[in-house]
């Protein structure tokens, strides 16, 4: 019997599959395995039953609210009851999610040691950085999907079938309230980079979004007259204007005891989106820069 014959080199010259035995993954393929099991280690965390009942918190205070004064401007019509519930609620239930997936991510690594293991593998920095956002992003995303369902049950009360008459606005609003998200997420990231100690990475981060940037925003609104478009918690109101509609740019008005002149400003959607999205990049890109710089000692 004739046998054809097959160079000896000719079955190490077929180039292996991607994770295959022998191999390693590539960089995407790393960073969604590292994702998927850090998002399983959120899921089994106290930091996601914390989260869970924030969330559920928030959606039985603002039901009973609604239940007791029954504010008519708000249970007439979806475009309304979103606007005021949801669109409200979403930029809250984005700022805890973001401070309780994020606040660590990164800075957890060096104060549990944990990154000392990681490193020691076949594995980029990148690939760690990747991994663990998109984790966050999607604990965040299952946080803010459990409120936007506990709002359209309200809808559902209230309104019946109506409810789903501004599901197209609705979804533009949940798409804004995604960029914000990744947008904030990638502003923690960057703070989580750049301290060692989980405590003060979060502890930051939670100050200034509660209490820092909206001191900014009066100072400069009061005293420097000017709109503080630069402000990732200022241009977070355009969320609610797919549902509400686009207010005036400027608005002038007069104390009624006073008489003095007041100024409001409210955000553009151009503004607003391009503020996110420069925040999203240029503090995602820094993170990841002082991530790989830093040393772990």
């Amino acid at each position: 019997m004739n046998a054809t014959a097959t160079p000896a080199g000719s079955a190490a010259n077929v180039p292996l599959a991607d994770g295959a035995i022998g191999t390693v993954p590539g960089t995407f393929s790393q960073a969604m395995i590292l994702s998927r099991y850090q998002f399983r280690d959120y899921l089994r965390s106290r930091r996601f039953i914390l989260m869970i009942s924030i969330v559920i918190a928030v959606g039985a205070i603002l039901t009973t609210v609604v239940a007791y004064f029954r504010p008519s401007g708000l249970i007439d019509n979806a475009d309304d009851f979103y606007g005021g519930l949801w669109a409200g609620g979403a930029a809250f239930v984005i700022l805890f999610a973001g401070i309780i997936f994020g606040g660590d991510a990164i800075a957890g690594e060096f104060q549990n040691k944990t990154g000392y293991f990681l490193m020691g593998l076949p594995i980029k920095r990148t690939t760690v950085y990747a991994g663990k956002y998109l984790a966050a992003l999607l604990a965040s995303v299952v946080s803010l999907v459990l409120f936007l369902l506990i709002v359209m049950g309200n809808a559902l009360f209230y309104l019946g079938s109506g409810a789903f008459s501004a599901a197209g606005p609705l979804i533009a609003s949940f798409a804004i309230a995604l960029l914000y998200l990744l947008a904030l997420l990638g502003f923690v990231f960057l703070f989580s980079s750049l301290f060692k100690t989980s405590l003060y990475a979060v502890l930051v981060v939670a100050v200034l979004f509660l209490f820092g940037f909206s001191i900014i925003q009066t100072v400069v609104i009061d005293l420097a007259h000017t709109e503080p478009w630069f402000l990732l918690s200022y241009v977070n109101a355009i969320i609610a204007y797919p549902l509400t509609g686009v207010p005036e740019h400027i608005v002038h008005t007069t104390n009624p005891f006073t008489r003095a002149a007041i100024t409001t400003y409210n955000p553009t959607y151009l503004e607003g989106i391009g503020v996110m999205v420069g925040y999203w990049v240029l503090t995602a890109v820094g993170g990841l820069f002082l991530f790989q710089r830093e040393e772990f000692t």
